[in-house]
């Protein structure tokens, strides 16, 4: 079966956030951590592209458009995302290269890898019905 979800399209940010709503482990999360994570990425399929991570009281949230609040913002271009997300390239080689731009409050992503963690399953789980190109 050929992949359904083009990657960052508003179709696959939606079947992220349906898996993010229905994992309880990641919804405890949100009463630990409080943190929103813009996602700007850029000279994509559809253009630019922003989607958010929220983290805090009411959970953990992930939808199309800015975090309200938001407490870092991270930019890149539509290739280097893809790189990320298929694993030809690490997040952390992409952030020192400076493919990856961070602003806001650098540290405080540093202190919410739980969270990155309990997402890579949601990630990999949406990967097989998404189409990279």
């Amino acid at each position: 079966m050929a992949p359904s979800l083009r990657y960052l399209s508003l179709d696959w940010i939606e079947s992220i956030a349906r898996h993010v709503n229905n994992d309880a482990d990641l919804q405890k999360i949100g009463c630990q951590l409080s943190i929103g994570i813009t996602q700007v990425v850029t000279n994509g399929p559809e253009g630019t592209v922003v989607y958010h991570l929220q983290v805090g009281n009411s959970g953990v949230t992930f939808n199309a458009g800015p975090a309200d609040p938001e407490t870092v913002r991270l930019e890149q271009e539509w290739q280097t995302a893809v790189g990320v997300a298929t694993g030809a390239m690490t997040a952390e080689d992409a952030f020192i290269t400076g493919q990856i731009r961070i602003t806001g409050d650098a540290q405080m992503l540093l202190e919410s890898q739980a969270v990155f963690a309990a997402m890579d399953p949601i990630f990999v789980a949406v990967a097989n019905a998404t189409d990279y190109t």
